[in-house]
C-alpha cells in the first residue's frame, strides 16, 4: 500500500474501532429498567424519602407525589403515601406504556417481565411467574418477590401490571408494601 493511502485507511480503522467501543459502553436499554428499579428498591426502606418530589394530589387517606427520579422509558412516576394509625405505608409506580394496541402492550409487558425476573439485588433475586396476558381479561399482573427474603425487604413486592383503562392499555411497574397475602385474613376485632 502506498503511504498516502495508508493514513486514511488507518484513520478509518481507528475511527470505527472507537465508535464500536463507545457504543458498547453506553447503557443497554434492556439493563436500564433493571438498574432503575434497583434504585427504587434501595429507596424503599426509607419510604422513598430520597426520591420523593412535590405533592400532586391530596386525598383523605393518601397523598400522591411526583417522583424526582425518572425511570428510563417511563411516561410518569408517582409515589403515594397512605395515612394510617400504624406505620407509614408508601408505594411507587411507573407508567411504562399507554397505547390503544393490546399487542404492543402485551409485548412491552413481556419485555419488562424478562428484564425484572431474576433481577439481583444484594444477595437476593426477584422472581415471579409469567402468565401471558389475554385481551378479554382486561387485567393481568406478575407479582415478584425476593428469594431468599431479607428481613428488611420481607413485605416489599414488585408488581408488573397490564390493564385496560377505557380505550387504552397501560403497563405499569409498582413497588409497595404488602402486609399479607390475598388469602390471609386481617385482624378480627370483637365488640
Amino acid at each position: 500500500m502506498k503511504p498516502f493511502v495508508k493514513l486514511p485507511v488507518l484513520f478509518t480503522i481507528v475511527f470505527l474501532s472507537f465508535n464500536v467501543a463507545t457504543a458498547q459502553f453506553k447503557l443497554n436499554p434492556v439493563n436500564t429498567i433493571a438498574r432503575d428499579v434497583k434504585k427504587v428498591i434501595d429507596a424503599y426502606p426509607v419510604h422513598f424519602d430520597n426520591i420523593i418530589g412535590e405533592a400532586i394530589i391530596q386525598n383523605p387517606q393518601s397523598t400522591d407525589y411526583q417522583c424526582n427520579f425518572k425511570v428510563s422509558g417511563a411516561e410518569e412516576c408517582i409515589i403515594t403515601r397512605y395515612t394510617g394509625k400504624k406505620n407509614q405505608v408508601s408505594s411507587w409506580q411507573a407508567l411504562m406504556l399507554t397505547t390503544e394496541n393490546f399487542e404492543d402492550a402485551k409485548k412491552k409487558f413481556k419485555t419488562l417481565y424478562t428484564q425484572l425476573n431474576n433481577l439481583s439485588v444484594k444477595t437476593m433475586h426477584l422472581s415471579g411467574v409469567y402468565e401471558s396476558p389475554v385481551e378479554e381479561k382486561k387485567f393481568s399482573s406478575v407479582l415478584f418477590s425476593f428469594d431468599p427474603a431479607d428481613e428488611s425487604l420481607k413485605k416489599l413486592k414488585v408488581e408488573l401490571v397490564i390493564e385496560a383503562e377505557g380505550m387504552d392499555w397501560k403497563v405499569k411497574v409498582l413497588v409497595y408494601d404488602r402486609d399479607r397475602n390475598d388469602d390471609e385474613r386481617g385482624d378480627t376485632i370483637e365488640n
